[in-house]
């Protein structure tokens, strides 16, 4: 491993550009870095705190008590590494629950066919007997309105349009699909329809439905919603062709309540000579309910958490205040990190750059950068330090939700960029546990974090 360093240190230093920092002070980074490279791959602790937020403590859905021990076990670590201040931000929150496990059916003819489900966020209940009706399966919103109320009052719509596999972005995939998760309920209540259903927003064929936010419009009836697995999905949709007049039957007991206290959760590392400029990393401590939430997004918390942690551990005293923030209700609402630039903005506070993980504790890439040309620029000639590392991909990007608002504010946004191949096999589904994390890949991405807040905070934007 020296040796492949020491070479790629020589290659880098060679195509150095020269309007570039200087070459002593890029060895000196490159030193620097790599110390927090071995310190997290050595002896990281990012692994352990996510595995007792997912395996001890697991979902952590807004407003549930799952949610509430979280905040109160990343307050204890974050104490317990030392920090500087370690506060807690009021936020209330939707609650939303599920209640019992859905019930779901095909019915064709005589013959039922079980098949798994889960309501979608922020839907309603069936009626306690459930819902039972004629399927009518759709690609998109156009085909469902071309085919008017005559064709769809009283019967359940079926969202059957998969991510497109052939997408190498799997994020571009979701972002083509998932319209109808959002907005199908709406559009399929405009017509008269009694129920919908949407595939599952993955490339996987498997047995677990994926959740996610759903939202209802005004003026519109409010008919229940549910995934179904994409296996459940390729079967409903193969019956429909035998069987035009195939049945689906749907219960679920979900409720909306009314909203509950809560609380996003920063730790913070003073400055020394800048300490009114503030550099942020963090990710969302919320989770869908059906599983752990480990690569989403238990994931980035522990890596916003070990990315302070690993610059204290190598005695580095940050010029600016370094914060890791615990964001509350990024999955349904979004109210942690509206909550957290609102407080930004009434204390005047100065958000140089925010750098969120909110796509997966895989091998990183790169970041995504938000800003002025002048400032992705700067950051972009950074890129020979990360080299080493795999991470190729620093450039125009997505930042993150919940570090988003503070763009208003004139704040520098990066998002860090894992591998998205095996993403959304994960995403909102019960499969997303602890187990379906590489502890190496995690450490990588907390040490990625680091270094970029390091050299942010050393040589500002």
């Amino acid at each position: 491993m020296k040796n492949i360093f020491s070479l790629l240190l020589f290659f880098t230093l060679g195509h150095l550009p020269t309007h570039s920092f200087a070459q002593t002070e890029f060895a000196a980074d490159s030193i620097f870095i790599k110390k927090i490279f071995d310190e997290s791959l050595a002896r990281g602790k990012a692994y352990e705190w996510l595995r007792v937020l997912t395996t001890e403590i697991g979902g952590r859905l807004s407003g549930s008590e799952g949610a509430e021990k979280a905040v109160t076990y990343s307050q204890k670590v974050m104490e317990s590494e030392g920090f500087d201040r370690v506060f807690l931000q009021n936020v209330n929150v939707p609650h939303w629950v599920r209640g019992k496990a859905e019930k779901a059916y095909i019915q064709a003819g005589s013959k039922q066919i079980t098949v798994p489900i889960a309501a979608l966020g922020g839907s309603v209940a069936t009626p306690k007997e459930g819902v039972k009706a004629q399927v009518v399966e759709v690609m998109n919103f156009e085909q469902l309105r071309a085919l008017g109320k005559e064709k769809i009052q009283g019967k359940i719509v079926f969202y059957n349009r998969p991510m497109d596999p052939t997408k190498l972005n799997t994020f571009e995939a979701y972002a083509g699909a998932v319209d109808q998760r959002g907005n199908g309920a709406t559009e399929a209540a405009k017509l008269g329809a009694v129920g919908a259903i949407v595939r599952s927003m993955t490339t996987r064929l498997d047995d677990f439905p994926h959740t996610g936010g759903m939202r209802y419009g005004a003026g519109v009836p409010l008919i229940p919603t549910a995934a179904i697995s994409t296996n459940g999905a390729e079967l409903l949709s193969k019956t429909l062709k035998e069987n035009p007049a195939t049945q689906f039957y749907f219960q679920q007991n979900s409720e909306s309540l009314p909203d509950a206290p809560s609380h996003n959760v920063v730790g913070e590392t003073r400055g020394s000579t800048q300490a009114s400029e503030i550099l942020v990393v963090g990710g969302h401590l919320d989770s869908w309910d059906l599983a752990q939430g480990a690569h989403d997004d238990g994931s980035g918390c522990v890596q916003a958490i070990e990315a302070l942690r690993l610059l204290k551990s190598l005695g580095y005293q940050p010029k600016r205040t370094l914060r890791a923030v615990m964001y509350m209700n990024e999955e349904n609402g979004l109210r942690g990190g509206v909550a957290y630039a609102d407080s930004a903005r009434s204390k005047k506070e100065n958000h140089l750059a925010a750098i969120e993980s909110d796509r997966g504790g895989f091998t990183p890439l790169g970041f995504g950068i938000v800003g002025d040309a002048a400032k992705k620029a700067k950051i972009m000639a950074w890129q020979p330090l990360f080299i080493p590392y795999g991470l190729y991909a620093i450039g125009p990007g997505g930042g993150g939700a919940d570090i988003g608002p503070l763009a208003q504010q004139g704040a520098t946004l990066l998002g860090l960029v894992p591998d998205s191949q095996r993403y959304f096999d994960y995403h909102h589904a019960a499969s997303d546990k602890f187990e379906a994390i590489s502890q190496r890949e995690l450490q990588m991405g907390a040490a990625s974090m680091a270094a970029m807040l390091y050299l942010i905070d050393k040589y500002g934007l």
